[in-house]
């Protein structure tokens, strides 16, 4: 499947989403050099590799703006991952030519109780979940009309049987903040590279996930420098392609990677496939009315309105994410 920016949506709004690659990537290329070297004391950069398309880019730009030998890929696989994320980081490694280390943190995760707190959780709601079991959160699909985003767990036997049901807030609670251990323990292991070898931590969530929220605080969201946090998605997928990574990373869906059972993103948290919310958060951002959209986009306009109102519910349940630690009273000799 090739994604592009291109897209049977030609209309003026619309095409603010295409971007001319080299153009873009050599922008972001002179930003990272600015800022890496603005850093006192940074000679590099080290970056997650996922071996998804975010990451991917990421790391291209990066070895543009300052050499493959000045940036560390960490791949960081655990008991719930994914063989073929690694397979495709490490391909992704090679491809640009830059070292990678990998990191397994299922142990660590065990000795912090990661896996034991997940199952407690789950069982809360399926008191016979257990070996050979797994599971993962959905929300419901975004429908003509207004979606409440309550979660919902789906677990699957041994055998392939699944079953779904709503979470208590405490279980629900309790399982979110089990998994974003993983996002935490990556960082943490980020940080320390970047520190042993003096170099920034290149964090890698695009606009939509900085936008609405999909990261974990001191987790994938904390780093050094966010070098495509203002790209949507599409833009990010035009890219990679640019950029001639392997076409299995930018043509892949876009994957959590965090619970037991193989997921997509659109499946946990995005009401639609990104090029679709792309055009809506766009739309939306550029003050579009929703009747354009709809009529452009060929969606019903209850639907259109009513993945506004989403949008817009993410950012106020997440704007928390995107604050600094809080202060009693300020500090005025320190500028953040």
């Amino acid at each position: 499947m090739t994604v592009s920016t291109e897209s049977t949506v030609t209309t003026c709004w619309r095409s603010g989403l295409v971007i001319d690659p080299d153009t873009t990537a050599r922008m972001i290329q002179t930003s990272i050099r600015s800022l890496v070297h603005g850093l006192m004391r940074r000679r590099g950069v080290v970056v997650a590799l996922s071996g998804g398309v975010d990451s991917s880019v990421v790391a291209a730009l990066s070895v543009r703006a300052l050499g493959a030998e000045r940036v560390l890929a960490l791949l960081m696989p655990e008991r719930d991952s994914s063989v073929e994320s690694l397979e495709l980081g490490r391909r992704v490694a090679r491809h640009l030519g830059i070292e990678a280390i990998v990191e397994d943190i299922a142990p660590t995760l065990e000795a912090l109780g990661c896996y034991r707190r997940q199952d407690e959780a789950v069982r809360e709601v399926f008191p016979e979940y257990g070996e050979g079991w797994s599971h993962k959160l959905v929300l419901p699909p975004l429908r003509d009309g207004a979606r409440l985003n309550v979660f919902r767990l789906v677990v699957e036997s041994p055998d392939g049987e699944r079953r779904e049901s709503r979470m208590p807030v405490h279980a629900y609670s309790k399982l979110v903040a089990a998994t974003s251990l993983k996002k935490r323990t990556r960082n943490m292991l980020a940080h320390y590279h970047a520190e042993r070898l003096g170099r920034a931590v290149a964090g890698t969530p695009d606009r939509l996930k900085y936008d609405q929220g999909f990261f974990v605080k001191y987790g994938d969201g904390a780093a050094d420098i966010m070098p495509i946090a203002h790209l949507y998605k599409t833009q990010v997928h035009a890219l990679a392609e640019h950029l001639g990574l392997p076409e299995q990373v930018w043509s892949r869906l876009p994957t959590t990677d965090v619970f037991s059972m193989s997921q997509t993103q659109e499946e946990l948290y995005f009401a639609l496939p990104f090029d679709q919310l792309d055009a809506c958060l766009f739309a939306h951002n550029h003050r579009i009315a929703p009747q354009e959209v709809s009529r452009e986009l060929g969606m019903p306009l209850a639907r259109v309105e009513a993945v506004f109102r989403d949008i817009e519910a993410k950012r106020r349940t997440t704007r928390h994410l995107h604050r600094r630690p809080l202060l009693v009273e300020s500090v005025p000799e320190v500028v953040g």
